[in-house]
């Protein structure tokens, strides 16, 4: 099992830039596909990109595509997400997620999630 804890949310204006972290504990994080996802108000869980274990392997949706950028250390446990060019539609709860080597685009994929930490754009 791993534990994951999100930070680095907040409050910016549109065409800032922010870098949500997740750092994980617990068991051998270097071991599992993570990915963030995201949950606007009264809306569905979405999917916003995902790295491979090992961190050859990435993938954004298309609204993520060109503006947001994920990566990982293994030696810390941690994912991050790197995000510029915010818009207020990208405001949400951003959650990070693992699952043991596999990982996917679905939030049925993954068997491990953080809390999730706020992120709102201001027009």
């Amino acid at each position: 099992q791993v534990q994951l804890v999100e930070s680095g949310g907040g409050l910016v204006q549109t065409g800032a830039s922010l870098r949500l972290s997740c750092t994980g504990s617990g068991d051998d994080f270097g071991a599992y596909a993570m990915a963030w996802f995201r949950q606007a108000q009264g809306k569905e869980r979405e999917f916003v990109s995902t790295i491979s274990w090992g961190g050859k392997n990435t993938d954004y949706s298309d609204s993520a595509k060109g503006r947001f950028t994920i990566s990982r250390d293994n030696s810390k446990s941690t994912v991050y997400l790197q995000m510029n060019s915010l818009k207020p539609e990208d405001t949400a709860v951003y959650y990070c997620a693992a699952d043991h080597l596999d990982g996917g685009l679905v939030a049925e994929d993954y068997d491990y999630w953080g809390q999730g930490t706020q992120v709102t754009v201001s027009s």
